[in-house]
């Protein structure tokens, strides 16, 4: 029998239950069965609910999860670590190779170039390593890891969602908490958020034009402000910490800005 058939075959049928959180790989069968029944009253399809019947607990999600020391460090060794020179650098050369789609994306959603560029060199070194992990097994371990699970069952949700619109397979690969593309979202936000730049009539977070469009999008959806700044005491810098909750990450990302757009 297939496996999706099976995790159907188990689906309760009585009054609606929340799948129970764990904290090993033991429960993660059983919690799948029971996300499926909460997937498919969201409207889930079968191809997202056949990539859900597929996944398997990602270790290596958890101990990534379990060992987040660098968001730890002070300013200065963030940047040596992450490459800040390199990133601007690179994001200059960029900037001057493109200056017309980044012109554009400026006009459309009021983000300056360097904060876009800042954000993919920070998350993916311009796309040259967006993640060696299945990225609905990623997703749907952490959704059933008790530790987070209330914040990530909705992007665990968006990760199906996907898969039924066809932006992703189940066999995409992404970061180890299952961020997706050039500058990383997570699947939720790929959901709200995604914009087809690049006009194929698909959401591809894989296509540096819909990730930076996308990502341009969810900044101004979160409160860009067109033409404020966006150091610390700056209306805009609010914004930034709505990409990554890290202190360390929003400065780094506000400096390297300035440095591309200088």
């Amino acid at each position: 029998m297939p496996v999706l058939a099976i995790i159907l075959a188990v689906l309760p049928t009585g009054p609606a239950r929340a799948a129970k959180c764990g904290n090993n790989a033991s429960g993660f069968d059983a919690w799948k069965a029971a996300f499926a029944s909460e997937a498919a009253r969201a409207g889930i399809g079968q191809r997202g609910l056949q990539a859900l019947a597929e996944a398997r607990y990602a270790k290596s999600t958890i101990a990534a999860d379990r060992n987040q020391k660098s968001f730890k460090y002070s300013l200065d060794k963030f940047m040596q670590i992450r490459g800040a020179p390199t990133i601007v650098a690179q994001g200059r050369k960029r900037k001057a190779r493109n200056a017309n789609f980044y012109m554009s994306l400026e006009r459309q959603y009021g983000v300056p170039a360097g904060v876009l560029l800042a954000i993919h060199g920070m998350e993916t070194g311009f796309g040259g390593f967006m993640g060696d992990s299945p990225v609905v097994s990623a997703i749907t371990t952490l959704a059933y890891d008790c530790r987070r699970s209330d914040f990530f069952v909705p992007h665990a949700i968006g990760a199906l969602a996907l898969i039924d619109r066809g932006s992703i397979t189940g066999g995409t690969k992404g970061a180890k908490h299952g961020e997706l593309g050039h500058t990383q979202f997570l699947p939720g936000n790929a959901l709200k958020y995604g914009i087809d730049a690049n006009g194929d009539g698909r959401v591809d977070f894989y296509s540096q034009a819909d990730a930076l469009a996308s990502t341009a999008n969810y900044l101004r959806k979160k409160g860009w402000q067109p033409g404020k700044g966006y150091q610390q005491g700056q209306p805009n810098f609010a914004v930034i910490k709505e990409w990554n909750a890290a202190s360390v990450y929003q400065k780094a990302i506000a400096i390297m800005a300035a440095q591309i757009d200088g």
